[in-house]
């Protein structure tokens, strides 16, 4: 075999190695995701390439066959490529075992180098940067392929499944998404600008709702604007001016003696239409969920959509009013930043680094925005003030301050046993 007749089979070898690499990364590193939409749509090639990756043994057991036949084939051209030139010309000036060796080293180096830049590097590369197109373009002859090393295939993949269950590994990729998944491609689309910051933590949020409980949504006891079903007209229309809200609760004299709850928009109707407000009429009064306070956020939407309610009392293990959740927290709570006004934020991060928390923040929140790993005792809180009470094992005061993390939470104001706000700044490394 002539100069030229081994270079055009070198050339053919690295293309055969080329295509086998592309079809292996394509198919690993297609998103399943992105295939069935586009398999949605009417691409065939898609299906294939979706069928190739639920059973992918014998696609990657053909992959391995060639890439092998091809390494050796190539190394049998290439040591004969460029030795007898290589070793006339460096006969001149060494001597022949010397000469002999370098050739046949320099033939090695050269063809090896071929197939890594052009037969591995650039081929993968490109399977990276455009996995689901190259993988819809390799499917079709990877089939005719797999015919042509069918009794081959079948042989390598019994004995690689004997060997798995020896192991006592599985034998097919887990193709389950988990929420996990789900978080890191929200994290990867918000550092490749395809997803805003809002929008990344909306879908945290909705992740969420399932280890947040109610209590991190709720307006506390003492902030519920509740009626007396027996309040004047007058009474009750002072009390919607001064706290307007879309819903009150109704009770027999005390806020734990709930009758029901009545609809702002009901109570607007009579006042409109020059009727007195009433609350013992019937029809006025609607029926009261009432949820226990371990329930996550994910359990109370359960409970709205199934009693068809969107306001819910929220009691303790001794039915002692703890607070109220609407419909529309739950809704706040995953929307974020999206809904909530600048003047309303729960963090802020001030000019010198630090942050001015409210203490009803709910501490994923506060987590989130510190980057704090694990808390302490970390199923016994809900809010930044439920961590600080206990940990510091009393109700905080003003000044009163915890270490945690490379972090300093100061109390800074306290109403009426509530925490308003903490001062959190960092630490400085001792």
């Amino acid at each position: 075999m002539d100069f030229t007749q081994s270079l055009l089979l070198i050339a053919l070898l690295i293309a055969a190695s080329a295509f086998f690499s592309v079809a292996e990364i394509s198919l690993a590193a297609s998103r399943r995701l992105r295939l069935r939409q586009l398999a949605d749509e009417g691409n065939p090639r898609a299906l294939q390439v979706l069928h190739v990756q639920e059973q992918p043994g014998y696609y990657f057991t053909t992959v391995q066959i060639g890439m092998n036949a091809i390494a050796i084939l190539g190394g049998i051209v290439g040591e004969g490529l460029l030795s007898p030139y290589l070793e006339a010309l460096l006969g001149q000036w060494l001597s022949p075992r010397t000469a002999t060796s370098l050739a046949f080293a320099g033939s090695v180096a050269v063809v090896t180098s071929m197939f890594v830049v052009f037969a591995d590097l650039v081929p993968k590369r490109l399977s990276m940067a455009q996995p689901e197109r190259v993988a819809m373009w390799v499917v079709g002859p990877m089939g005719k392929v797999l015919v042509a090393f069918k009794p081959l295939v079948w042989l390598y993949t019994r004995c690689t499944d004997v060997i798995m269950r020896l192991l006592g590994l599985p034998t097919q990729r887990d193709e389950r998404i988990t929420p996990d998944d789900i978080l890191a491609l929200a994290e990867a689309g918000t550092k490749a600008g395809v997803l805003d910051r809002p929008g990344q933590l909306v879908i945290e949020n909705v992740f969420e709702l399932d280890t947040r409980t109610v209590t991190s949504a709720m307006t506390p006891r003492d902030q519920i604007a509740w009626l007396r079903h027996d309040a004047s007209d007058d009474d009750i229309r002072a009390l919607i001016a001064a706290e307007p809200f879309s819903t009150y609760p109704v009770c027999d004299g005390e806020l734990d003696q709930v009758l029901g709850y009545v609809d702002a928009k009901d109570l607007f109707q009579r006042v409109l239409s020059g009727r007195p407000i009433v609350l013992t009429e019937g029809g006025l009064l609607h029926k009261l969920v009432v949820v226990p306070d371990a329930l996550s956020l994910s359990e109370v939407l359960h409970q709205f959509r199934q009693q068809h309610e969107d306001f819910a009392l929220i009691v303790n293990e001794y039915s002692t009013v703890v607070g109220v959740v609407t419909l529309n927290d739950v809704m706040s709570t995953v929307m974020g930043e999206l809904v909530t006004p600048e003047d309303e934020d729960l963090i802020v991060r001030r000019d010198d680094g630090s942050w001015l928390i409210d203490g009803h923040t709910p501490m994923q929140d506060v987590q989130r925005a510190l980057a704090l790993d694990d808390l302490p005792s970390a199923g016994d809180y809900d809010t930044l003030a439920g961590f600080l009470m206990v940990m510091l094992r009393r109700v905080p005061r003003r000044t009163d301050h915890v270490v945690w993390s490379g972090h300093r939470f100061e109390v800074m104001d306290v109403d009426n046993y509530r925490i308003d706000q903490v001062l959190v700044t960092r630490e400085a490394a001792g």
